[in-house]
């Protein structure tokens, strides 16, 4: 179970999300969309806890993080649940210091202990599941843009999260290489990998997204199916949004 109940979250006088509730079903794929300054990436990050509520509550599997006004939870609590999460950022975040290899491997040495040689194991598979095995020993600075996100992913997906959060991860790409990337995220959805994402690219969302909620205003307006959202959302501020986005472009068959 992954779900975010009545999460609240200002940034001084501005009240970002006003008692927003969400479930991310496990193996599939939940697509947070909207407007900018809807909330979306800000909910995304309060999975992680990358951004403290105020209150609500945030639970992965057994791990349950309560937020109050006059409580805030304890440091190995917040790293529990961040130990169920991976994350891809929308700038890729890599470590300029360490090839494409050292950046997988970084998190499972460092953080999970593992011995050198398995950690390096499971490095290279990863890296062939995002088809950059021949990339393996190159820096960040000679990957494009496409190639650091997807090492950016194999990373992510390193210590075997329970769910891939992607916080638009095709926003910083050119079209031919955001497809790259795209491709290899709908093959994690085809694998069953569980994931939640911020996007505002509704190509993306409508391609691997099996759910899709739409916020507005710091509010989920609509969530459901993605065929129905897409297809014949119910509140009207969906189907503008979607109609809006998509006059200049066709969606894929959701």
């Amino acid at each position: 179970m992954i779900a975010l109940t009545d999460i609240h979250k200002s940034f001084g006088d501005l009240h970002v999300l006003k008692g927003t509730s969400i479930e991310v079903p496990e193996r599939g794929v939940t697509a947070l969309i909207g407007p900018s300054g809807s909330g979306k990436s800000t909910l995304l990050r309060c999975v992680n806890l990358l951004e403290m509520p105020q209150s609500g509550r945030v639970a992965i599997d057994d791990e349950i993080v309560e937020f109050t006004p006059t409580n805030r939870p304890s440091r190995d609590a917040i790293l529990r649940l961040r130990r169920k999460t991976g994350m891809v950022f929308q700038n890729f975040q890599l470590f300029p210091h360490l090839t494409a290899l050292g950046n997988v491997m970084e998190g499972l040495t460092t953080v999970l202990q593992w011995p050198h040689d398995r950690a390096r194991q499971r490095a290279l598979e990863l890296l062939e599941k995002v088809g950059m095995t021949a990339k393996a020993e190159a820096w960040p600075s000679n990957l494009s843009g496409g190639q650091q996100q997807r090492v950016a992913i194999a990373r992510a997906l390193a210590p075997s999260p329970k769910v891939l959060l992607c916080d638009e991860p095709t926003s910083a790409l050119d079209p031919q290489l955001a497809a790259e990337v795209v491709e290899v995220l709908a093959q994690l959805a085809r694998d069953g990998t569980t994931m939640l994402m911020a996007t505002h690219d509704l190509r993306l969302a409508a391609t691997i997204a099996s759910n899709v909620a739409f916020l507005d205003g710091g509010e989920i307006v609509e969530a459901g199916p993605a065929r129905q959202v897409f297809g014949a959302p119910r509140d009207e501020r969906t189907r503008l949004f979607i109609s809006t986005l998509t006059a200049q472009t066709s969606l894929p068959d959701a």
